[in-house]
């Protein structure tokens, strides 16, 4: 998914009317993905090449045969050369496997729903730290996150806000961004999760005299 600039002028827009009525700051980031998810496929290419040696394991004739057509003169198969067969078809299993995994899109197929869950929040927490936290006078910032390969999405909060709202006061945020990221809509829901991110924090922290934009009001896109 790309962000038009129509996009990003919108997020802009929704951060600086929310940050109006708050001494809040919103710091939005979107990311292609929160990790390439590597090890996974290593996993599957491990476990692939496993399950062939099971069912070498299983079914030795399938490597008698083998060694028969490479060399049609045996009478009795040498163990060695089971082996050697074994060697062979576990190395192109495992390559095979890694090839079939070289695309993101399979990777992401292919990786458990808890796992993309740790490294997207993972990765939220990491930008969090870099960019957002304790960069206001008051700590009250707050990063919206969204990944978009793993379509979630995160809302990480400085300890002042912490301290005073519940997570679950963000599901209304996270909602209405994942359901028209599904619809092909992403920037137009991380600004519909930045107002209502910003009416949560004007109940809780209004604006007060001598508030300043103390962080950048643009999406950052990774």
């Amino acid at each position: 998914m790309r962000f038009s600039q129509a996009d990003r002028d919108a997020v802009i827009a929704a951060v600086a009317a929310a940050e109006a009525r708050t001494d809040g700051e919103i710091v939005t980031v979107v990311a292609a993905r929160s990790d390439a998810y590597h090890d996974v496929a290593l996993h599957w290419a491990v476990l692939a090449t496993l399950g062939m040696l099971a069912a070498l394991a299983a079914f030795p004739w399938i490597a008698e045969r083998i060694y028969g057509l490479l060399d049609p003169w045996t009478v009795q198969t040498p163990l060695g050369g089971l082996f050697t067969v074994a060697l062979v078809l576990a190395a192109a299993t495992f390559l095979l496997a890694r090839l079939i995994l070289a695309p993101m899109p399979v990777r992401i197929a292919l990786t458990p729903g808890r796992t993309e869950a740790r490294r997207v929040r993972r990765r939220a927490v990491e930008l969090f730290r870099a960019a957002v936290e304790r960069r206001t006078k008051v700590r009250t910032g707050v990063l919206l996150y969204l990944s978009l390969a793993e379509h979630r999405a995160e809302i990480v909060a400085d300890e002042a806000i912490h301290a005073k709202v519940a997570p679950e006061l963000w599901g209304e945020a996270m909602a209405v961004l994942l359901e028209r990221t599904r619809a092909g809509r992403p920037g137009e829901g991380i600004a519909a999760a930045v107002e209502r991110i910003g009416a949560v924090l004007a109940e809780h922290f209004p604006r007060g005299q001598g508030d300043t934009n103390e962080l950048s009001d643009r999406l950052v896109e990774l």
